[in-house]
């Protein structure tokens, strides 16, 4: 008999340490866009956790690689 897997819930939030993995962005960088308001974060005790949606968002909001030919 076989099992059918049931797929894992999707996350409410990252901490700032899974946001880096995520992202590819460092501590400092993560840390950067909450302070400049572009990346939205909630504190629970000394915990910062990052809405997925906002983490998702801020990724989208990013401004687009601009390529360059060299001539």
């Amino acid at each position: 008999m076989t099992m059918a897997r049931t797929p894992a819930p999707e996350r409410a939030g990252y901490s700032v340490s899974e946001s880096c993995s995520i992202t590819g962005l460092g501590k400092d960088g993560i840390y950067s866009a909450i302070r400049a308001g572009r990346l939205e974060a909630r504190k629970w005790g000394r915990r910062t956790i990052i809405p997925a949606e906002a983490l998702k968002r801020f990724i989208a909001e990013l401004p687009p690689l601009q390529l360059t030919s060299r001539d």
